[in-house]
């Protein structure tokens, strides 16, 4: 039986760096403001109708879900290290494509597909390796920690953009933030490592006798023929676009009272994000992932609806607000990839949480799209939030119905090879 060492933090750390990187996606509302500043002056830079402002958003959201499809093989197959470079290095293209170009379609193939694509590969890089380095009974706590980096980046990301707008132009600071990002997740990525195959951590070997079954795996084919599968998918596409319709608007919100200083909103609500995630995965691995998310979902649905009656002059209340909106989205990106290791195994983990993340893209495709029609139409997001309630209370009702699928009789973990981890701290 051969003792390897366990790399384990190692791993989660350089996948929390990717993501910080990638989440630029969501500072998406800085940069729709100064796209929607140039149309209504009239410059001559952004040619755009005001209904279109959220499309670069809304296909890097679908794009990116889907990609990760694709990226789960890849990165099942080859290796986490491959894949994050390929989304280096697609990230950075499209950031650096649309510096050369105010036009739509440019911002639809760069921000969108290109950028979109990167942010799948990246991301689906991040987590697989990180989760098979700890026992079941961490999974939460480590997706939240890996995905936390995608939601705190706007703390960052959100004032440096600002200021390098307000000193170089939009142009300019993509091309700054593309080539940065090629750098950073190409680096990072020669850190991402999977534990041979046959691993498994001291803790699962000392809990062996548990209930807990640690030998699920389920192929993509057969999970799409389960019931959870799509009870998983339609709660995500919910969740996941009601949160992504105000992350996409909230600076423009944020702007009607704090004028410059709307980045502060963006800022807090990504710490609120990032803290969501960590905090649902360890509250998921102690009450069970459909447990916590029927709470997150009636929490986010009380939060969206509350808005109604929240004016921007309100700015306290509309910073607490926005930081809940955030803590309650951030919750989505711990609980359903654990979820889905829970339910279907870490065989096929990548691609398996690409199908179900595929929910995300729709969700973020949709509702970001919906809402900026019902403004642009209206005047008022009125409508959209109460939408948006609603069909988080489905959700929540959905989510208590939610349980693992039946599996077949699998071989007992103690009668498969194994490699055992050094009984040593991890390394930090």
């Amino acid at each position: 039986m051969e003792k390897i060492k366990n790399i384990g933090w190692r791993v989660t750390m350089a996948g929390l760096g990717i993501n910080l990187a990638l989440g630029i996606l969501y500072t998406w509302s800085i940069f729709k403001m100064s796209i929607k500043e140039s149309i209504v002056a009239g410059d001559g830079l952004f040619n755009w109708s005001l209904a279109s402002l959220n499309d670069p958003y809304a296909v890097c959201c679908l794009v990116f879900a889907f990609t990760m499809i694709f990226a789960g093989r890849v990165q099942d197959r080859l290796s986490p290290r491959i894949t994050a470079v390929i989304g280096g290095i697609l990230t950075g293209l499209g950031l650096i494509l649309i510096s050369f170009s105010t036009s739509w379609i440019s911002w639809i193939i760069g921000f969108g597909i290109f950028t979109g694509m990167g942010l799948g590969f990246g991301y689906a890089s991040a987590t697989p390796p990180a989760i098979k380095w700890f026992p079941s009974a961490k999974t939460g706590m480590i997706a939240g920690i890996v995905v936390a980096g995608f939601g705190l980046a706007s703390v960052y990301i959100a004032p440096l953009a600002i200021f390098l707008i307000d000193k170089f132009g939009l142009s300019q600071s993509m091309l700054i933030f593309g080539i940065a990002f090629l750098v950073i997740v190409s680096a990072l990525a020669q850190f991402l490592v999977n534990p041979p195959d046959g691993y498994v951590h001291p803790q699962t070997i000392q809990n062996k006798n548990s209930t807990a079954n640690t030998s699920i795996d389920f192929e993509p084919g057969k999970m799409l023929r389960t019931v959870t599968f799509y009870k998983l998918w339609i709660i995500f596409c919910i969740a996941s676009g009601a949160g992504l319709m105000i992350i996409g608007g909230v600076a423009g919100m944020a702007k009607h009272g704090m004028g410059q200083m709307a980045w502060v909103v963006v800022a807090l609500m990504a710490v609120g994000n990032a803290s969501g995630r960590v905090i649902a995965g360890i509250l998921s691995d102690r009450i069970g992932r459909a447990n916590t998310l029927f709470i997150m979902l009636i929490f986010q649905a009380i939060v969206i609806f509350s808005l109604l009656f929240i004016t921007p002059a309100q700015v306290m209340l509309l910073v607490i607000a926005a930081m809940l909106i955030g803590f309650n989205y951030g919750t989505n990106l711990s609980l359903f990839p654990s979820a889905t290791k829970d339910f279907f195994g870490l065989k096929n983990f990548g691609v398996n949480y690409g199908l179900v993340f595929s929910a995300w893209g729709v969700g973020g495709f949709i509702f970001p799209r919906v809402s900026q029609m019902i403004i642009a139409y209206t005047n008022t997001p009125r409508m959209a939030y109460i939408l948006a309630s609603g069909l988080l209370l489905v959700g929540a009702v959905v989510a208590l119905t939610t349980k693992a699928p039946a599996t077949e009789p699998v071989a007992k973990i103690e009668e498969q090879p194994e490699f055992i981890a050094t009984p040593v701290p991890e390394e930090t």
